[in-house]
């Protein structure tokens, strides 16, 4: 159990924490939200005790092992599956001693060690988390040397997943993966068991991974049990419920001062007015519980062209005399909401610039109408900002027509106040340095917004409003993101890149997960397969090749069968687990539960809740797989 009693701390005079308690049961894994700035990553830091806290006490049990992703992975020449390995020091210096070791017992001792933990399929697992975050066999045999600081900081994300920490740390995790990486953490982290804290601005990933969320607020942290949707709904009402309370308060504090000051002076009314004035010394005001209202996003309407806005016949585009992307045959109209869907590596970067016209088609044609401006939002534009220039200096540039009152008025509207105005841009967070660059993207009211991750170093309150800006903005957008929620609300077409092509996805979000799910299945299936395959080949040549058909190979009729009873008895299965977590969950949900209950009995019922959902995520699978297989069938 992570304990947090009483603490304060502040930085430089500005406190974070003051008083804040919170308990986390062990086998929990909880979301920590709060808007930017209010001490989320601080927070790792006094839990990992990197600094000392002013007041107050942070407490883990003795055996307790933290592990978190301080940094990339070093660029080595260590492979990638060996560096992943490695994380697990335990077994690196157990297989180091038994490689020296004479003592006999000594040895039989270690090698009873590296079966309790598992040692010996080791390898498979760390491949396995590899696999999840994007590497294939031949590139986990690669030196880390090889990859960019974001491929790197996926190793460095495997190592501590593989190194199974008794207090997972996760500091927005999914900002260097794509969609199908931050699936697959999705479903990692739901089948984890230990105690994990996971800093996300991610709705779907704290939807579908947490069993709680510790939000970050006025000071203090508090904790509710539940997904997002379920603490977002719950902290809305109760904002509402106080700021009810607070509307009657006023009016009452109204009425009673509008009576005093109409006959204070009436020596008949005098009494009954000091009372009305002792009475409102003693209504303490009520504070409403509103939080910061984030800055909005607005972007300028683009005039009317003819369309189409962008045509793209039998192309092909990349690098080197390299095709990335063939036989292109795209249209882009004004009123185009367009997601571009594939795992990373397959070319999505590649067709955002040839849209955006920065690269040039190898062959056939590509058509704009005339005077189109697109604007383009890149994450590795964070990086080319000019350093030791402020907010004000960048649109300075792109706008010198305008007066310094119309520039600063330009910049307020997209959330900088006079107080970061003429910072140096080194000095902005992440959040801030994404809106300059989106007000860069969008300064001259551009006809197609290209946005290739934007929503990286935002918090979840400033995606809601970009998700706002973006659903009243008049030209067409096209996101490349690993956001499910922000392309869900704003995309409604979908293109997949994938084997150098661009073909339309018929689907929503929730197909293109199962899609992704069903094409690792045959992946997987496949190299089954082709494994096999080759030990038969082997055993061919020492057995004699059967020539009558197994008895026990069943017809089509009979396997349709099968599987149906199959799927009805998973059926059965998720429901009955269903309804036992929902006891579970209302059970935690109880206001005195974590008060009246021992520590061993919290423990237990938060383990059998992991293994539910792990339960719950196996069983699932297995339907989907069952369903597509009747489906082929009939």
């Amino acid at each position: 159990m992570l304990r947090i009693s009483n603490i304060s701390f502040s930085i430089q005079g500005k406190p974070l924490f003051e008083d804040a308690s919170a308990v986390v049961p062990t086998g929990h894994k909880v979301g920590i939200v709060g808007r930017n700035g209010t001490g989320k990553t601080t927070l790792f830091k006094l839990i990992k005790k990197s600094l000392l806290l002013d007041s107050g006490t942070i407490e883990t049990p003795s055996y307790f092992k933290i592990g978190g992703v301080e940094q990339e992975a070093p660029a080595s020449n260590t492979s990638l599956i060996d560096t992943v390995l490695e994380a697990d020091t335990e077994r690196t210096q157990l297989l180091a001693e038994a490689e020296t070791s004479e003592d006999v017992q000594r040895i039989t001792d270690i090698y009873q060690r590296l079966d309790d933990i598992e040692a010996y399929s080791a390898e498979a697992r760390a491949a396995s988390i590899l696999a999840g975050l994007g590497f294939d066999n031949a590139a986990q045999s690669r030196p880390c040397h090889e990859f960019s600081g974001g491929w790197r900081m996926r190793v460095a994300l495997g190592a501590v997943l593989f190194s199974k920490p008794d207090l997972l740390l996760l500091d927005e995790p999914t900002n260097y993966l794509d969609l199908e990486g931050a699936y697959w953490l999705e479903q990692f982290l739901a089948k984890f068991q230990n105690t994990a804290l996971i800093i996300s601005h991610d709705r779907e990933l704290l939807n579908k991974s947490v069993d709680g969320i510790l939000h970050l607020n006025n000071l203090g942290l508090t904790y509710f049990t539940g997904s997002y949707d379920q603490f977002d709904s719950e902290r809305r009402a109760k904002l509402e419920q106080q700021l009810s309370m607070k509307r009657k308060q006023d009016a009452q504090r109204l009425h009673i001062q509008s009576f005093v000051d109409r006959f204070r002076a009436k020596a008949s009314k005098a009494k009954q007015a000091q009372s009305r004035i002792k009475l409102l010394e003693k209504m303490k005001p009520i504070v409403a519980l509103t939080e910061n209202a984030v800055a909005g996003f607005s972007f300028p309407t683009p005039a009317e062209l003819r369309p189409p806005l962008v045509v793209i016949n039998k192309g092909s585009v990349g690098y080197n005399q390299k095709p990335v992307l063939k036989r292109l045959s795209l249209r882009i109209d004004a009123d185009d909401r367009i997601a571009l869907l594939g795992a990373n590596g397959e070319g999505k970067s590649t067709l955002s610039k040839l849209i955006a016209n920065r690269l040039t088609l190898m062959a056939g044609e590509y058509f704009a109408t005339n005077k189109l401006r697109i604007g383009f939002f890149a994450q590795h534009q964070l990086d080319e900002l000019s350093e030791g220039d402020s907010a004000y200096t960048h649109i300075m540039r792109l706008q010198p027509e305008l007066s310094e009152n119309g520039l600063r008025n330009r910049l307020g509207a997209a959330g900088f106040n006079k107080d970061i105005i003429d910072l140096p841009v080194e000095k902005l967070s992440g959040g801030q340095k994404a809106r300059l660059l989106l007000l860069i993207a969008t300064i001259n009211a551009p006809h197609i917004l290209i946005l290739d991750e934007p929503t990286n170093h935002l918090d979840i309150e400033s995606r809601e409003a970009l998700i706002l800006a973006l659903n009243e903005y008049k030209g067409a957008v096209i996101i490349v993101s690993h956001d499910t929620y922000l392309v869900e609300t704003v995309a409604d077409k979908f293109w997949l890149v994938n084997n150098g092509e661009v073909l339309d996805f018929d689907g929503d979000m929730r197909e293109y997960k199962q899609y992704i799910m069903a094409e690792k299945r045959k992946s997987k299936h496949s190299a089954n397969t082709n494994q096999k395959s080759s030990e038969q080949s082997d055993n061919t040549k020492k057995q004699p090749k059967l020539e009558t058909q197994p008895s026990n190979i069943k017809t089509p009729k009979e396997n349709l069968i099968q599987l149906r009873k199959k799927r009805k008895e998973a059926e059965k299965q998720i429901a009955e687990l269903t309804a036992e977590k929902d006891n579970i969950e209302t059970t935690l949900t109880g206001a005195s539960y974590y008060t009246n209950t021992p520590e061993a009995e919290i423990a237990s019922t938060s383990k059998r809740l992991a293994n539910i959902n792990s339960e719950l995520q196996l069983l699932e699978e297995s339907w989907l797989e069952l369903s597509e297989k009747i489906d082929n069938a009939t």
